[in-house]
């Protein structure tokens, strides 16, 4: 990205000027700030994927694919922008000019590709949950996930041919620059077909299928509707089976709401992919076309805040929008008091059976066990008789139930 934002060809050059000590101060430590919450943030949403088996879903292997490419943009594009403010020159040499170019538009069209991955992803999954049950699996995510690195790895080869490092010799003095080998027209082609394929069809992409799924979410009848509806008809011939019916839609209407909620962060990362990296490509389609670019210093750093902010703020919208993640998070770090089962609070029937749901891909709320529910009562335990209920305070339990045992 730095080499994009850098002086024309036909430059005449004069008396270099350094960056104000405000633009040293600033720039520094936005970039420090950033990057650190970024790469900090991104490493927990690796760990945690990876370490916890219940977050390792077909939706979440995206995610830790976009965490890695976000990382690869945040290292190798943002804290190479220190040095520049400081020295105003590169100071990494051919092979950091090669590799770290390399790596920015690695990471860049990563990223991408995974957004388009898991929006193609949650539209089958919640379009077409008949197909989602082969289609969204765990195996093919992860060889979905190694063809869009293989294709992107391959496809940012020629940025190898195409930047070198020049010196540039000003009336005060001489410095390097990681710049482009072609020139400005040869440049355009490539910068264009980067542009179509790796921003501008990915959205236009997610905004056709994202409305896809709103209609089916937020405009067609649930399922749990149908239950309720049919919890009415038959109020009048048994209060036991409304009963069950009214556990029943509870949670159908836990699991629509939680499929809601995943399909509104996936969104919302989806939005702040198009808004944070707007500035920064509009900025380079109008230099494009204009004799002599636009280059105001504040406005270009500005254009890499908003690309470094991008790529740090995904955990930040996992954290708030998922309570799976906010809690696995705080694990993590240990910021939470750990939970401690007390069997004698509750009054459960022990059964270990898992319920999958038929969008096989839900993320990351996907899958339940009843086990899950002992640190909340269920609605049936209201309807069951307290002489009836299985304590585990009951003294003929003792010695043959242990939960901590594996």
């Amino acid at each position: 990205m730095d080499n994009v934002t850098s002086s024309t060809d036909n430059q005449t050059l004069g008396e270099w000027t350094y960056f104000s000590m405000e633009y040293k101060v600033v720039s520094i430590f936005l970039v420090i700030l950033i990057c650190g919450i970024g790469i900090v943030g991104n490493v927990m949403v690796i760990l945690v994927v990876l370490t916890t088996k219940r977050m390792r879903t077909p939706t979440n292997c995206y995610l830790v694919s976009l965490a890695v490419a976000d990382l690869m943009v945040l290292t190798a594009a943002g804290l190479p922008n220190i040095s520049q403010s400081l020295y105003g020159g590169w100071v990494y040499g051919y092979f950091g000019c090669l590799g770290i170019t390399y790596f920015q538009y690695l990471g860049i069209n990563a990223s991408s590709c995974s957004i388009t991955a898991f929006t193609i992803e949650r539209y089958i999954a919640i379009c077409h949950p008949i197909k989602a049950q082969f289609l969204c699996t765990l195996s093919r995510a992860k060889k979905i996930i190694v063809l869009v690195w293989a294709f992107t790895s391959l496809y940012c080869v020629m940025w190898f041919y195409l930047c070198d490092i020049k010196e540039k010799i000003y009336d005060n003095i001489t410095l390097v620059f990681c710049e482009y080998k072609v020139s400005r027209n040869r440049y355009l082609p490539i910068y264009f077909t980067d542009f179509a394929f790796f921003y501008a069809l990915p959205l236009m992409l997610a905004t056709v299928l994202y409305g896809l799924i709103a209609r089916i979410l937020f405009l067609n009848p649930l399922p749990a509707d149908v239950k309720e509806s049919s919890t009415k008809k038959w109020k009048t011939e048994s209060r036991q089976r409304n009963r069950t019916l009214s556990s029943n839609n509870s949670s159908c209407s836990s699991t629509a709401h939680s499929r809601r909620q995943v399909t509104k962060m996936l969104a919302v990362v989806v939005v702040l992919f198009a808004l944070l990296w707007m500035p920064y490509r509009t900025l380079v389609v109008v230099n494009s076309f204009l004799e002599k670019p636009y280059l105001d210093s504040w406005f270009v750093l500005f254009c890499r805040i908003c690309i470094y902010m991008n790529s740090a703020v995904n955990p930040i919208i996992y954290n708030a929008m998922s309570q799976k993640f906010r809690t696995s998070f705080k694990k993590l770090c240990y910021c939470g008091p750990q939970k401690v089962e007390k069997p004698a609070a509750y009054s459960v029937v022990l059964t270990y059976s898992a319920i999958k749901d038929m969008s096989n891909g839900e993320s990351p709320d996907h899958f339940t066990t009843e086990l899950d529910e002992l640190a909340t009562p269920t609605p049936a335990d209201q309807f069951l008789p307290t002489s009836n209920r299985m304590s585990f305070k009951d003294p003929s339990l003792s010695g043959r139930v242990d939960l901590n045992t594996p």
